[in-house]
């Protein structure tokens, strides 16, 4: 019976190792980033692809779509975004996430410039897409100032909104709510209410990325800078607002949350 025992005990210590444990070392493995930055692509490439879509779709259907429904689609796109690869990438979509959550010390630095390059090329890859199916210039699914407003107030409008957006992912990343459903519901909520009231001066993009691919596909960088150094600075501010109000980051449940579950790194592993 003994022997029986053993052979049985190594039978399923040999599948837990086959199937279980041997899995997850392999996707904790840093030689397996490439799934991250496959996450970032894919997951940027479906949100300009709501976003961007609305104006060229609106432009080649005249009439079809109100500007309610343009900018609560990616509102609801990232919410489904973050439910269905938050635990892979951390669902940032966007450089100034990135940065902001390393900035906070729940990112490493060193995998920043890598998540840039996908989600734009993610970005562009919609733009690219969207320009060959709807047969419109990519330039109508892109953010401008309103006419008869200045590139800086359009930046300040940028700016704010991007604060609250940050604001709100920093806050649900600090209880390890990014990767679950009420950090994507946050988020979501917050993307769609700041469109609806902030869209007819800047676009509300909040995303450097999501600007880049239909600027780039459709050839016109008219006050593109708008949406990148508007957005940086909101998520700067952000980042010292999360301090103020909840200390240092780089703590096991913020870190996850901006990393995901593959190969996440602790930069202050006794913080919760």
């Amino acid at each position: 019976m003994s022997e029986q025992l053993q052979r049985a005990e190594r039978g399923v210590l040999g599948w837990i190792d086959r199937d279980i444990t041997g899995p997850m070392a392999d996707f904790q493995d840093p030689s397996q980033e490439w799934r991250r930055l496959f996450s970032e692509f894919y997951g940027t490439f479906l949100l300009v692809l709501v976003a961007a879509g609305g104006g060229m779709i609106g432009h080649a259907f005249p009439n079809t779509i109100t500007r309610s429904a343009a900018v609560v689609a990616p509102g609801l796109m990232v919410l489904a975004i973050i439910m269905f690869m938050g635990k892979v990438s951390g669902a940032h979509l966007n450089p100034a996430v990135s940065v902001a959550f390393s900035l906070r010390g729940n990112f490493p630095w060193r995998r920043v410039p890598g998540y840039i390059v996908v989600q734009l090329a993610g970005a562009t890859s919609a733009a690219l897409f969207l320009r060959a199916v709807v047969k419109v210039s990519a330039k109508y699914g892109s953010n401008y100032p309103a006419g008869g407003y200045s590139s800086w107030q359009a930046l300040l409008m940028e700016a704010v909104l991007t604060l609250g957006l940050v604001s709100v992912i920093l806050g649900t990343a600090s209880g390890a709510q990014n990767i679950g459903i009420f950090g994507a519901i946050g988020v979501g909520a917050y993307i769609a209410l700041a469109g609806l009231w902030g869209s007819p001066i800047s676009g509300a993009s909040m995303n450097p990325a999501r600007t880049f691919g239909p600027d780039l596909v459709g050839k016109t960088f008219t006050d593109y800078w708008v949406y990148v150094v508007g957005p940086l600075i909101g998520a700067t501010l952000a980042v010292a607002f999360a301090y103020v109000l909840r200390g240092p980051g780089g703590g096991r449940a913020g870190s996850a949350a901006a990393q995901g579950d593959l190969y996440t790194e602790a930069k202050r592993p006794e913080q919760t």
